[in-house]
Formats: structure tokens, C-alpha cells, sequence
């Protein structure tokens, strides 16, 4: 008489197993349907904010439609909105899809022959993404906690609020063709050599603490038995990581975007652009340095600053001082600079901003240099 295997039952058949993939499937397909219906929540959300936030500004108690304070008020629910819903979403859909890969194999990668590819490639994204400085920053959270080089993520970081395609569109109606493929390919060599340098001085040290030590404890976590092989990781795994991932890096960083916005709310509604026109001198060559300083106060997007780019110009500024005073209106932002606070310790956000103000300034003796020959 022989006994039943160690796996089987004695009618021969293992009832657990189909039990448990019946309802994985079950609840995957509850978790997709789930998504599904979220995201089409968020999309209309999304669509909505700027209707709902200028209906709401001008409907508030003692609210006079087009005045300052309607703006700023206006500017601070929008943007508050959009920078929260970006960073829920995309802090949990970069988690999701890192949950099981490889990191060594992708951090060597692009440590390795890739290094000078992933630069090319994290400017390039940056470029392509129609995103202001402070809705990059969800991104660039996204990227650091992916394990991705600094380099490349500060590629992505410099490059992202600088150039995208609207910008393109309406700098081309603006300045013409030749200057505007010229401040294309500048924005993405600042971000490009940004990037190596931040390599090049281990930049991903001065990180935050809590950053090193989530970034430290990642390869034990998701690195594969098997070399080169990606960890085997269920759907609902995916999910409790992603989740616990998102609400940790939401929980410290929501209450600084909305002091950020409020800032750049205030800045916004309150400082007028004549002022700087009126201040930055001629062909100086202070004026360009002055400018970058000057810009830094101030918060804006880069299709938001065109308009302001465009009454400068008009006011017989530069382009190249105007062009220096509009980046660091865009990229130098107390608002971003509060927010990366909680991912950047002090000597990071020194460097970084010290090498954009840098940038900035020779762009714009560049640009104040070619100007004539490139309009």
C-alpha cells in the first residue's frame, strides 16, 4: 500500500493551492478596478482645479475679481492642488513599479557605460515634461528613492522646470527660431553638467537622513537571489509598498508645499515685474548677476514667466540679462528651496543652488553676447 505524497491530499488532488490563485485573481482584479476608478477620479480632479480654484478666489467674502489678493489666492489653491495631487500619484506609481526591481542591476547600469547616457536621458525627461519647479520635485522624490544616480536625477531636476514644449512654442513666437534652440540646448547642457558634477562631489550623501537610510536599506530588501533576475513580487505586495512608501514621504513633505505655495502665492500676487525692469540696469555687466539675485524671490513657471520675459524685453532689457532674471525666477525659488529642504540637507541645497546661480549668470552674459546675432 503506498501512502499519498507529501503534497496531495488522499483523493490526490491539493485544494489549498486553487483557493489561494482563485482569490489572488479576485483580488487583483478588485485592485485594478480600484485603480481604475481612482484614476479617472484623479484626472477630473486634476481638470478641474483651475476652474475651481479661480471660482472659489472670486466667491471668498471681501473678494474683488482681478485684483492682487484674487490672484494670489487663486494661485495658491491651484497650485497647492496640483503639487499635492502630483505627489500622492507619482510617489506611489514609481514605488509600485520599483517594488520588484532589480536596483543593483539598474544602479550599475547607469553607473557604469550608461552614465553618460542616463545624463542625456534625465535632462532629455526633464525637457519633455511640462512641469514648474515645485511639480518636479515629486519626481525627483520618485527618482531618489529608485535609487537612481544623483546625477542623473539633478539632470532631471535643473532641466525639467527650465524647458518643456509650450515654452518651446511660445519662445519661438517670441524670440525666433535660432535663440530659441539655443536656450534649448543650454538648459539641457546646464542640466547635463549639473549632473556630473553633483557625481563628481558624491552629492547623494548630504541627503537627508531619512533618505540615506531608506536608500540604505533598499538593496537588502529588493535585490534578487539570483543574480540578475528580478525579485518575484505579487501585485498586493507592490501595493502595501507602495502605499507605505507614499504616506511616508507624503506625511513630511505636505505641510512645506503648502508653505512653499503660500510664498510663492504672495510673491506672485504682490511684486510687480516694472519693479525689476526698472532696477536691473542696461549692458552692465552687474546687471546679469543682479538679475539671478534678483529673480530668486520670485516664483513662476516657465510658460507664466514668458509673459513677463516678453514686457522686460519690451522695456529695452537684454536678453540675456532678461533670460538669467526669468531662469532664476523659475528654477531658484524660495517655495522649491523650502520644499527640497526636506530632502536636501544644508550642504546640498548650497551646492545646488550655488552652481545655479553660477549657471545662470554666464548664460546670461552669453546670451547678452550672442543676443544680436541670434533675434
Amino acid at each position: 500500500m503506498t501512502l499519498p505524497s507529501a503534497n496531495k491530499c488522499c483523493c490526490g488532488t491539493a485544494p489549498q493551492r486553487p483557493t489561494q490563485t482563485t482569490d489572488t485573481r479576485g483580488w487583483n482584479l478588485r485592485y485594478f478596478a480600484a485603480v481604475a476608478a481612482l484614476g479617472v477620479v484623479w484626472l477630473l480632479a486634476y481638470w478641474a482645479m483651475e476652474p475651481t480654484a479661480h471660482w472659489v478666489a472670486i466667491n471668498l467674502p471681501g473678494m474683488v475679481p482681478g485684483t492682487r489678493m484674487a490672484e494670489s489666492v487663486e494661485f495658491f489653491l491651484y497650485d497647492t492642488a496640483k503639487i499635492l495631487l502630483l505627489l500622492g500619484a507619482l510617489i506611489y506609481a514609481v514605488a509600485w513599479a520599483r517594488a520588484g526591481m532589480n536596483v543593483e542591476r539598474v544602479r550599475d547600469y547607469l553607473s557604469g557605460k550608461g552614465r553618460g547616457i542616463g545624463y542625456f536621458m534625465g535632462s532629455l525627461f526633464g525637457a519633455v515634461t511640462p512641469f514648474c519647479s515645485c511639480s518636479s520635485i515629486p519626481l525627483f522624490l520618485g527618482f531618489t528613492t529608485a535609487n537612481i544616480p544623483m546625477g542623473i536625477t539633478m539632470a532631471f531636476l535643473i532641466t525639467s522646470p527650465l524647458v518643456n514644449e509650450l515654452a518651446v512654442v511660445m519662445l519661438w513666437g517670441l524670440l525666433g527660431w535660432k535663440l530659441t534652440v539655443t536656450y534649448v540646448v543650454v538648459g539641457m547642457a546646464a542640466g547635463i553638467l549639473g549632473g556630473c558634477i553633483m557625481d563628481a562631489i558624491g552629492a547623494q550623501r548630504w541627503l537627508q537622513p531619512y533618505m540615506l537610510e531608506m536608500l540604505a536599506s533598499m538593496p537588502e530588501q529588493q535585490v534578487a537571489a539570483t543574480p540578475g533576475a528580478a525579485p518575484s513580487i505579487s501585485v498586493r505586495q507592490r501595493h502595501v509598498f507602495a502605499r507605505a512608501e507614499t504616506a511616508s514621504i507624503f506625511h513630511r513633505v505636505w505641510k512645506w508645499v503648502i508653505v512653499g505655495v503660500g510664498l510663492g502665492a504672495v510673491l506672485h500676487g504682490f511684486v510687480p515685474e516694472n519693479w525689476f525692469a526698472a532696477h536691473m540696469g542696461s549692458d552692465a555687466w552687474w546687471s546679469v548677476p543682479l538679475s539671478v539675485l534678483l529673480g530668486i524671490p520670485l516664483y513662476s513657471n516657465v510658460t507664466g514667466i514668458i509673459p513677463i520675459m516678453e514686457s522686460l524685453l519690451g522695456k529695452g532689457l537684454p536678453v540675456g540679462t532678461t533670460l538669467a532674471f526669468c531662469m532664476s525666477t523659475v528654477v531658484v525659488s524660495i517655495p522649491e528651496m523650502v520644499m527640497l529642504r526636506q530632502v536636501m540637507a544644508t550642504k546640498l541645497q548650497t551646492v545646488f543652488v550655488g552652481y545655479l546661480l553660477v549657471m545662470f549668470t554666464l548664460l546670461g552674459w552669453l546670451f547678452n553676447f550672442l543676443g544680436a546675432s541670434l533675434i
